[in-house]
């Protein structure tokens, strides 16, 4: 397949989870999913299970985790439902979830996120949104890169978003420490790296046959927008609406990551950006679909691999 070639498959905005991998036996496969208390991490983590993967719930409440792997197992008939405590934005959290995970991994969903928060740091000064988002992942992600490497042909999965349309990585200005902080620029900036490391992951690691590719889930009404008032959301749906694109069920929103996770279609694809279950079209300026050019510029995210991992070793 071609570099130029682009992925379409037989699913739309209206597949859901279930539907994408029907068919698909994930049988002997391991899986994680970020985030999977809540949205459409458990939908993700329930139509992997239903496909027979031994699934991992990685999440901050270990009480809603427990409750969600209750409602998967009596739901799919899967018992190998299990549950971690991870907190992205806690470096020892994810140096010890990484440690404690023993064979292979063969599917990761970097699933969780926070979106347009207030401005909030870290002990280390980080940026709030950006550590959750990009740093905590891509700590979790290289931390595996071994069990990764193990499975033969693993699959990394980036939630990302269509608000990576809003802002590239301000390399001069990742933490907002110059200039003003705004939570939407914030979140984009977040959404454009989810992107970015899809993109050099897979060519670091295409030696380990390991692929990572990127998505927007589309609008899902979900936890997400805690921080997001109901004026806010409807301004905007109404600019969702006017541009073709409506909210979708979590089991819809889940459809591409799902997709991404396990379909045989995908099979050796990487670096790429998918939406509504198929690869998406450059960008258009004045619209809210496609990919930005500055998502997948490979320059941006050898530097933003760079970048990582000099702060998470500092």
């Amino acid at each position: 397949m071609t570099a130029t070639t682009r992925i379409t498959t037989p699913f739309t905005a209206e597949s859901t989870a279930a539907g994408v991998v029907a068919g698909v036996d994930l049988t002997g496969r391991r899986v994680i999913v970020t985030g999977a208390a809540s949205g459409i991490g458990i939908e993700t983590a329930r139509a992997l299970a239903g496909a027979g993967a031994e699934v991992t719930l990685a999440v901050r409440d270990l009480a809603a985790g427990e409750r969600t792997a209750g409602d998967i197992v009596a739901t799919t008939g899967n018992e190998q439902v299990r549950v971690a405590r991870l907190d992205l934005a806690d470096r020892a959290s994810v140096a010890e979830f990484a440690a404690s995970w023993d064979g292979p991994l063969h599917i990761l969903v970097n699933n969780a996120g926070m979106m347009a928060s207030p401005e909030m740091r870290t002990p280390e000064g980080w940026e709030m949104q950006f550590a959750t988002n990009h740093l905590g992942h891509f700590a979790l992600t290289t931390g595996l890169h071994r069990a990764l490497a193990a499975a033969g042909g693993a699959r990394v999965v980036s939630v990302s978003s269509s608000a990576h349309l809003r802002s590239p990585v301000v390399f001069e200005d990742i933490h907002f420490r110059e200039r003003e902080y705004e939570p939407w620029s914030a979140y984009g900036q977040s959404k454009t790296a989810n992107v970015l490391m899809a993109v050099e992951a897979t060519r670091l690691w295409a030696d380990d046959g390991i692929t990572a590719n990127a998505l927007m889930p589309g609008g899902i009404r979900t936890n997400l927008q805690r921080y997001v008032s109901d004026e806010e959301l409807e301004r905007l749906r109404a600019q969702r609406g006017a541009a073709g694109v409506s909210w979708k069920t979590p089991e819809q929103g889940a459809a591409t990551s799902v997709l991404l996770a396990a379909s045989p279609l995908l099979e050796g694809v990487g670096g790429r950006y998918f939406e509504d279950c198929n690869e998406a079209e450059p960008n258009q300026p004045g619209t809210r679909r496609g990919v930005a050019p500055w998502a997948l510029d490979p320059e941006a995210a050898t530097l933003l691999w760079q970048v990582s991992t000099e702060a998470l070793v500092s």
